[in-house]
């Protein structure tokens, strides 16, 4: 489809470059650049302006603040935390919003003259070794094709970057919420049974461990002690990494912490605690 203003499609413009670069071979520095040129301009004039890019962004991000704060589906996830609790917090869950989106826009501008650096350094490399006078060897489709790829792959790695940030600022407000609700710690909860999902082997290993929270209530309070696993600032958070969907399971009450981080002072209150009940059920 010819672009709405006259200009010459990507495509078009990669056509006449190779057909008049088999013609002629490499006979001058001023016939590459010229075509280098011109097959940056055209790859330009093909992508999403940023504005919609950013829009997208947005839409996608927006998505995952919705229903995971708006919506108060993050408190699945968090028994321990009020819905009081997380309406307090809401400033602070919209600033990591922001960030977010602020963070996958950067990332796309980053990624896009790369991506037509490398379509022209592939153009450049291929129309050097073409002699001069041209050839009638020359594989026009097949180098259109090689030509179009680096392109061609960067609407699948804007894609991939709004994924990442949306596991990126679930983590972020799970964290959040956690930590400003109360929690003593988390366990660890990878993805490596997932079916396509290539986990880092490291993290693969964590799965079900289980993390102190430094400083929190209970801590403070003696009541519990970091087990082997140590703390969840000795780690790298989840979906800190890239592509990471790890993501902790936070635990709020003494009963679902694992007895080897348990104080003895812990334990005592825990105990105090369950005869309470059982005298109370009486």
């Amino acid at each position: 489809m010819p672009n709405p203003d006259g200009s010459p499609t990507y495509f078009e413009v990669l056509t006449a470059a190779v057909n008049d670069v088999a013609q002629h071979g490499y006979d001058s520095e001023e016939r590459i650049a010229y075509w280098a040129e011109q097959i940056r301009l055209a790859a330009e004039r093909s992508m999403k302006s940023m504005d919609e890019v950013e829009n997208m962004v947005r839409e996608a991000m927006f998505a995952v603040y919705r229903r995971e704060v708006d919506l108060a589906g993050i408190l699945k996830y968090n028994p321990g935390v009020t819905a009081y609790r997380l309406e307090q917090i809401k400033p602070e869950l919209h600033a990591e919003l922001n960030r977010r989106i602020a963070a996958s826009v950067d990332l796309i501008k980053l990624n896009r003259p790369q991506s037509i650096e490398k379509t022209m350094q592939r153009f450049k490399g291929w129309a050097t070794s073409v002699p001069k006078g041209g050839s009638d060897n020359v594989k026009k489709r097949d180098e259109k094709s090689n030509l179009r790829k680096a392109l061609a792959q960067l609407p699948f790695e804007e894609r991939r970057v709004i994924i990442d940030q949306n596991a990126k600022l679930f983590s972020a407000i799970n964290t959040t919420v956690a930590l400003n609700g109360g929690a003593i710690g988390g366990y660890w909860q990878s993805h490596k049974f997932q079916r396509g999902y290539n986990g880092r082997p490291d993290h693969n290993a964590r799965d079900g461990k289980f993390f102190l929270v430094r400083d929190s209530w209970a801590y403070s309070a003696g009541l519990v002690k970091p087990g082997k696993d140590g703390y969840t600032d000795e780690v790298e958070m989840p979906a800190e990494l890239p592509f990471c969907k790890c993501s902790y399971k936070y635990v709020f009450s003494l009963r679902s912490v694992p007895d080897e981080c348990m104080t003895e002072k812990g334990k005592k209150a825990l105990a105090d605690a369950r005869a309470k009940i059982q005298a109370m059920t009486k």
